[in-house]
């Protein structure tokens, strides 16, 4: 199982959301596939970034939430970024 760590600006995305169970509970299931290894279901539309984010990984948690996410060593998933599109882009 991989270890999951947050960039500084996850962590204040993360604050912003808190709130809201049902993202919470979303974000989270995504998070244990990726902690697991589980290829994500197309549903999550994950693909690879360019240009900012360039070589990291994005998915679409709801349909206007976003993580964004890179795996960094092989036993390391760094969240770069959680939220919308126009926070986030």
């Amino acid at each position: 199982m991989k270890k999951i760590r947050y960039s500084t600006k996850a962590k204040k995305d993360l604050k912003k959301y808190r709130n809201d169970l049902q993202l919470m509970k979303a974000l989270y299931d995504v998070l244990e596939k990726l902690a697991n290894g589980t290829i994500l279901p197309k549903e999550y539309k994950a693909h690879v970034l360019i240009g900012k984010y360039k070589d990291c990984m994005e998915c679409h948690i709801k349909s206007n939430f976003l993580l964004i996410w890179i795996d960094t060593e092989h036993d390391v998933i760094e969240i770069v970024r959680i939220g919308s599109h126009s926070e986030l882009f």
